[in-house]
């Protein structure tokens, strides 16, 4: 392989042909790469470099290698980086990702570096011959008191001319299936064994049907009629998982006719395909004008032919990658797929399969982006173990992230089996033996834990960070002292909500944001750009994990754990919203930082550490906690303890278009007090505040269950919606956050609370204030 170091050169806007990845702090990546391509690299922020290593096809049989840049300028990796290096390399290991071959650690010293002037500049590298190359991105460990966050490395991959480009497989293959445009291969698998379909060009429908290879074999010598071969199907995978499509995580099966488990679905980088819908047929291309076009269908049964398999007028199938959506009507709607090139699906066999795929050839719609193309399948042996992942985007323009463990998932998977995916990290729901009444329980009545890292964290600061904050924030950032803590609204310039979330103050112009959205990161850093504020909005979110203990009892706790510096206020002197630094255990502990902050309306902290010292933080708190009685908890219980306390959550109580005082958090927007201008001022100060609709609470005389979306009517006529609903173990009864026009926000007023058309079902219910729960706040403050 030889590559030249071409230019330095500025991002630039995706063209055709590109294929795009990124290297988060602490990760690697192998790409294969054809002569013509070109490598580009691009850093957005500090950090540490990339590290660059040529591989041949064959690492078991490496030759010295020399480094494979014509131009000089790139350097190798000085000594002071020879610290950095021995940190990575584990036991083989590569920062807990795959395990790297002896040969290949021997290579190391021929690794080069590429600096982060280099990389925020743009570099673009030639590729001259087909070869391989390993990439590797260093990561920083970030001191819970300190903000230093290193950036991710963008990748780029520019093809050559009819140039393709496949990820690297997962693992080593058991067979490689191409399907070529237009046309459908069979395959079959064993139980265990996993199935990547793969979109290679982007926008490419799959369809996929399965059979019971033992059913094929006995129809095939005659012991069993081939119309009773159990088939993957759609109907019964729907009904046993109460979702349209499966997706990995709980709601991850798909079932046979027989209503029997055929694959589970792992791995999704799309989250979007169809299962309503028929493999396409030549009656579709038929009554559509377009006589003897072929069909998957048609497809499928010249596949099926030689396995003894009847053929079909239509084929029931799981239709990756298309696009379709039911509308409230139920009208089927298509439209071009999601998939970009190198998405897939990852099965696992539940049983031995017989498997069909095809590259659908639709060129007479949106189905296929108009252009049909190919698809690829890899089979991996079941030997193989890949964890469960969805893609998520912050936005349009990002490339896709998949579903995280946290830090603390290695103690709460060992608790419960029970986890869903939340802004891109696998959350509890409940734990077995517990169940979220009684996590509720202990925390109103003793104390609870719960993994909140999904959480995002950025650090700000510089001399303009105080600015920024200003500018961002509806709160009045000035007046924070350096130790406290305010709970704050993001708005938009229309007044809606981008995010809530709480800004601590570590320094003069030294500030930790916390939020739900990933994107508020994105957000600040245009903000900054735009008013030329001279600032770092860094993300820290991989650097900082956080435990929220919450509950009467708490700081009991806590307090046998936990050592501060004669400087930092101890637990019992620490007041609310504001946070200390200590260790854990005494002086020589780890560092953690603890606030006086919670989501439950109890008494509660959030101790926050580094993740590499998250299993000690657990095991400490869950120890100490035993002779208290301690529950873990998950977000159903956290759902239940919010409402109550007439807390607000993104997407229920508001969205960006509800202002914060319609979201019933108008106290964070000081319109009188606060001088300096923010995003949103304008826009708030235009409205009539009577006009405003307010969040209220609702006490529902019923006890069938209420949904958020379901609207509140006076009479004939809605006059609002709820936000949020739950059964209050405390008030013995169903109550719900709702958001009300100004008239019927009224304390005592009856309402009722549509739902069916709004006309056939009827809830009573009566308006009421917030919170539902210690109306004064007097236990959170205590």
């Amino acid at each position: 392989m030889v590559f030249a170091l071409q230019r330095l050169l500025p991002a630039d806007h995706l063209a055709d042909g590109q294929h795009r990845d990124r290297l988060v702090p602490g990760s690697f990546r192998i790409l294969t790469l054809q002569a013509g391509d070109q490598l580009r690299l691009f850093a957005r922020l500090d950090g540490d470099g990339c590290l660059l290593l040529p591989l041949t096809p064959t690492p078991t049989s490496m030759p010295t290698l020399q480094w494979p840049f014509a131009d000089s300028s790139v350097p190798s990796v000085p000594m002071t980086r020879a610290a950095f290096l021995e940190s990575w390399i584990r036991d083989g290991r590569l920062l807990g990702q795959e395990r790297l071959s002896p040969e290949l650690r021997g290579q190391m010293a021929s690794a080069r570096c590429l600096d982060n002037a280099q990389l925020q500049a743009g570099v673009v590298l030639d590729v001259t011959h087909n070869s391989r190359v390993l990439l590797m991105v260093p990561a920083q460990v970030m001191p819970v008191d300190e903000q230093q966050a290193s950036g991710e490395v963008e990748i780029r991959v520019q093809l050559a001319a009819g140039g393709e480009y496949l990820p690297e497989p997962l693992a080593e293959t058991v067979a490689d299936i191409r399907v070529p445009a237009s046309s459908a291969r069979a395959y079959t698998v064993k139980a265990g064994q996993w199935i990547q379909i793969l979109d290679v060009a982007g926008k490419q429908c799959s369809d996929f049907i399965a059979f019971d290879l033992a059913a094929v074999e006995a129809a095939r010598a005659g012991q069993l009629n081939p119309y009773e071969i159990p088939v993957l199907d759609a109907a019964a995978t729907r009904t046993l998982m109460g979702r349209a499509l499966p997706q990995p995580g709980l709601h991850s099966r798909f079932y046979d006719q027989n209503m029997q488990s055929m694959l589970e679905v792992v791995q999704d980088t799309v989250g979007r395909h169809d299962s309503f819908l028929m493999a396409c047929t030549p009656r579709y291309y038929d009554d559509a004008g377009y006589f003897g076009h072929i069909s998957c269908t048609a497809n499928f049964n010249q596949q099926l032919a030689a396995w003894g398999v009847p053929p079909r007028a239509g084929w029931p199938a799981i239709n990756f990658f298309f696009n379709t959506s039911v509308s409230d009507c139920g009208a089927v709607i298509g439209d071009e797929p999601w998939s970009r090139p190198g998405d897939f699906v990852l099965l696992r066999a539940s049983r031995d399969l017989l498997c069909v795929s095809s590259a659908c050839p639709d060129d007479i719609d949106a189905a296929n982006g108009w252009f049909p193309t190919d698809i690829h399948v890899h089979v991996y042996g079941a030997e193989h173990t890949f964890p469960r992942a969805i893609a998520w985007r912050t936005s349009a323009e990002e490339l896709p992230r998949m579903t995280l463990k946290t830090a603390f998932h290695e103690r709460t998977a060992a608790l419960t089996s029970h986890f869903s995916e939340y802004k891109g990290y696998w959350m509890a729901d409940e734990f077995t033996g517990w169940g979220a009444t009684a996590e509720y329980l202990a925390c109103r009545e003793r104390v609870a834990m719960i993994d909140l890292t999904a959480l995002r964290k950025f650090e700000v600061l510089g001399p303009d960070a105080e600015k920024l904050l200003q500018l961002a924030l509806t709160r009045n950032v000035r007046r924070l002292a350096v130790g406290e803590i305010i709970y704050t609204a993001l708005c938009n310039v229309s007044g809606g909500m981008i995010d809530d979330g709480t800004l601590f103050r570590l320094g003069a112009q030294n500030f930790r944001l916390v939020t739900g959205d990933p994107w508020v990161g994105q957000w600040l850093k245009r903000l900054a750009d735009e008013n030329r504020f001279v600032v770092q909005v860094l993300e820290s979110s991989s650097q900082l994990c956080n435990l929220a203990v919450q509950g009467p009892q708490s700081r009991e706790l806590l307090s046998e754990l936990l050592w501060t510096p004669e400087h930092q206020p101890d637990l019992n002197q620490l007041a609310w919203f504001h946070f200390t630094i200590g260790r854990l255990g005494g002086p020589q502990g780890q560092p953690v930082m603890v606030s006086r902050t919670g989501y439950t309306g109890e008494l509660g902290f959030e101790v926050w550490c580094h993740p590499q010292h998250a299993n000690e933080l657990w095991d400490a708190v869950w120890k100490a906690g035993q002779r208290f009685e301690i529950a873990p908890m998950g977000l159903k219980a956290l759902d239940m303890l919010r409402i109550e306390a007439g807390l607000v959550f993104a997407g229920h109580e508001f969205c960006p278009e509800t202002n914060p005082f319609e979201a019933g958090i108008g106290f964070t927007v000081p319109m009188k007090t606060k001088e300096d201008d923010f995003i949103g001022r304008t826009a708030l100060a235009r409205q009539n505040p009577e006009s405003r609709q307010k969040l209220m609470g609702l006490i529902i005389n019923s006890t069938q269950p209420v949904a958020h979306g379901d609207q509140v009517f006076q009479g004939r006529f809605p006059v609002g919606v709820v936000t949020s609903a739950t059964f209050s173990p405390v008030l013995r009864q169903q109550i719900a956050l709702c958001r009300l026009t100004p008239d019927a926000a009224v304390v005592g007023t009856e309402l009722e609370i549509g739902q069916l058309d709004g006309l056939q079902k009827r809830l009573p219910a009566t308006v009421t204030s917030l919170p539902f729960y210690d109306p004064e706040r007097t236990r959170v403050r205590s």
